[in-house]
């Protein structure tokens, strides 16, 4: 059954991890794990933390300069399959790279995550704005 907004952006926030789907100018994609917090206002907000990684030039970081149009997904998958269900964040993306909108966004993050709390990661934040939240439940 389709969720209504309220209930997708509510199912989605109680995640722990969503993937974040991006694409370049030619529409090739690109999906990511990521932590995220959703602030008082709807936005999603994910940050580029500190651990390894293969390079500091990120693809999603690229697309998102590119086309700054995302998609956010989380979603519950059990053996049992009364209990599967996902939530969509369609919206656009800006990167915020410094300032106190920075350090907040990553005061946010650290509220949701205890492992940002005593030293909060200084890389790039992405900021989604949302568009629309969509979902679906089973309901037998």
């Amino acid at each position: 059954m389709r969720l209504d907004p309220a209930e997708a952006m509510a199912r989605f926030a109680a995640q722990p991890v969503a993937r974040l789907a991006t694409a370049d100018l030619r529409g090739r994609p690109h999906v990511v794990p990521c932590t995220f917090a959703v602030d008082d206002s709807g936005r999603i907000v994910t940050g580029i933390d500190d651990k390894p990684k293969s390079t500091t030039a990120l693809r999603r970081l690229a697309n998102i300069e590119q086309n700054p149009l995302v998609s956010l997904l989380a979603d519950e998958y059990s053996a049992d399959w009364e209990r599967l269900w996902w939530a969509r964040a369609d919206g656009a993306a800006v990167i915020v790279r410094g300032g106190a909108e920075h350090a907040a966004h990553w005061r946010l993050l650290a509220g949701k995550y205890p492992q940002y709390g005593a030293r909060p990661p200084g890389g790039p934040v992405i900021l989604v704005a949302v568009a629309a939240w969509s979902g679906w439940a089973y309901r037998g």
